[in-house]
């Protein structure tokens, strides 16, 4: 039987301690559903006393129909010479209506001496009767050894008195925190298992931070020392360098320790939740991300894009399809016959060896020239397509012409001329535009539409501009890269030169034209 450990996400509180992560209360309820449709154990909703938005939220989340989750409660113990009875924090603890609360303690004598200024004594007493009142209660009570390792370090024997004051307070589990994050595997490890031997049959968590980017392999120790709980963030969100990331150490546990985590068949939707919670923080996703990023499973040296197509495991560890990602292969100028055969096989084309080789050639001399095609596969299809015998282009270019005037009276604007040739017929279109690229779009949908009325359905989504070689000044190479959308598709095309103009019409024309071809 497989070995199980609890999942306890802290995304709603610690990780929104993040620089720049915001919830509101709506994204904080709608995570709560979906960390309970993955399957954790426990989901750490926020500190009731620290603020109104989250006490709307344990006042809301009570609506819900969780089906695998307990939500928990955070806050401290009491203040130093008081009763937790009469502290205002314990009694928003409990008003918060959770199953569970989770208690956060001083367990270094650095932070009961300079930080709480109180005596060990005190102390101790403060974390014994902050954990009684709320398990009196009949709550799940979980107490957060804040600075445990550090302070294990200092004093052991006191960092192991603070937990027994919580095992005498009722403490369900202990969890060990590693808050500052500068801990090393070896001592986590040893740590745990030193503890695990002076408190036999208590149950162990752990909560570690990313300081010294150890977070997950700290938690992983920690889990093979007998932690059987472990804590932290979705997408590694939180305080400075951020929490131990879930979507790491998930898997980390399911396919390479054997544990069960989450039911059956739940690990599929990791990537979809990573993602997700990325975009509900307003947070660009981390696209290196292990198992979920989308340059996970990507590849795209010649080698590597050619071995896969023999072996699909040969430089890939997992199956991407179990944390639900997917495999993809990158063009660029250190692509081979692999990349462009597998790239075809996506695009449905069928090339040959000599096709796909002359495929390689031009995208190599064209990324000398400033083209990247990892971000415009759009273009890559259209390289392709073009080097089919029968491939017609739906329209040619014959000339275009743009001006930009400032007049008296009117401002500044654009006009651009198009002439385009379409089944031996050149259409000839003017139109003005607020810049000279969308005039340039203006002019060229004028044209075709009639023809191809599906244009109308396109849309440009996004338009990026990078300067390849700022050291010549206005002469400078200019990257265009541009999102073109309809109702059900999305394309990326890419354009490059000295002249801006130039290079936005390249990645304007490959967009209508693969658009035109492929966009249904």
């Amino acid at each position: 039987m497989k070995q199980a450990v609890e999942v306890y996400d802290t995304t709603l509180r610690d990780g929104t301690q993040g620089e720049n992560v915001s919830f509101s209360v709506e994204d904080k309820l709608k995570i709560t559903q979906m960390l309970d449709e993955l399957g954790v154990t426990y989901i750490e909703g926020g500190w009731p006393g620290s603020n109104p938005k989250d006490a709307a939220y344990f006042q809301q989340v009570r609506d819900l129909s969780l089906r695998q989750a307990r939500v928990a409660a955070f806050g401290m113990t009491c203040r130093v010479n008081g009763n937790p009875a009469d502290d205002s924090n314990i009694q928003a603890l409990l008003d918060a209506g959770t199953p569970v609360v989770t208690v956060v303690g001083k367990t270094s004598l650095l932070h009961v001496r300079d930080v709480i200024r109180a005596t060990p004594e005190e102390n101790l007493r403060i974390i014994r009767e902050s954990l009684a009142h709320p398990k009196a209660q009949g709550r799940e009570v979980i107490y957060d050894a804040e600075h445990f390792f550090d302070g294990y370090k200092l004093d052991a024997d006191y960092s192991l008195q603070t937990l027994r004051a919580a095992l005498d307070g009722g403490a369900d589990l202990l969890v060990l925190c590693d808050t500052n994050g500068g801990s090393l595997p070896w001592e986590i490890e040893a740590i745990t298992r030193q503890v695990g031997d002076a408190l036999p049959g208590a149950r162990l968590g752990i909560h570690c931070h990313n300081d010294a980017e150890l977070a997950v392999a700290n938690t992983l120790a920690a889990v093979r020392q007998g932690a059987l709980h472990v804590q932290g963030t979705i997408n590694g969100y939180g305080e400075r360098c951020g929490n131990a990331n879930l979507c790491s150490i998930i898997p980390d546990l399911e396919l390479k320790l054997g544990c069960a985590c989450l039911p059956e068949g739940s690990l599929a939707r990791l990537t979809y939740v990573a993602r997700t919670v990325a975009e509900m923080a307003n947070m660009a996703p981390n696209n290196q991300a292990a198992y979920v990023g989308r340059s996970a499973f990507a590849h795209k040296g010649g080698m590597h894009a050619a071995a896969v197509r023999r072996n699909i495991d040969s430089y890939q560890h997992i199956d991407p399809a179990l944390v639900g990602n997917e495999m993809r292969i990158l063009v660029s100028d250190l692509s081979g016959r692999g990349n462009m055969l597998s790239k075809a096989e996506e695009f449905g084309l069928d090339l040959s060896d000599g096709v796909a080789q002359a495929v390689v050639a031009e995208i190599k001399e064209l990324e000398s020239r400033g083209f990247v095609f990892e971000g415009a596969e759009a273009s890559v299809a259209l390289l392709m397509s073009r080097r089919q015998p029968d491939y017609a282009p739906p329209f040619e270019l014959v000339d275009f012409m743009v001006v930009v005037e400032n007049r008296k009276g009117r401002g500044l604007f654009a006009e651009a001329t198009v002439k385009v040739r379409v089944e031996g017929e050149e259409l000839h279109t003017v139109a003005e535009g607020i810049g000279p690229v969308d005039a340039l779009d203006r002019a060229l949908r004028k044209a075709l539409t009639p023809v191809y009325p599906q244009l109308a359905e396109f849309q440009l989504a996004d338009y990026k501009v990078r300067i390849l070689d700022g050291t010549n000044g206005t002469a400078a190479t200019t990257r265009v890269l541009i999102d073109t959308q309809n109702s059900h598709k999305r394309w990326s095309t890419v354009g490059a030169s000295a002249n801006i103009i130039e290079a936005s019409w390249r990645a304007l024309a490959d967009s209508v034209e693969y658009g035109l071809l492929h966009g249904v």
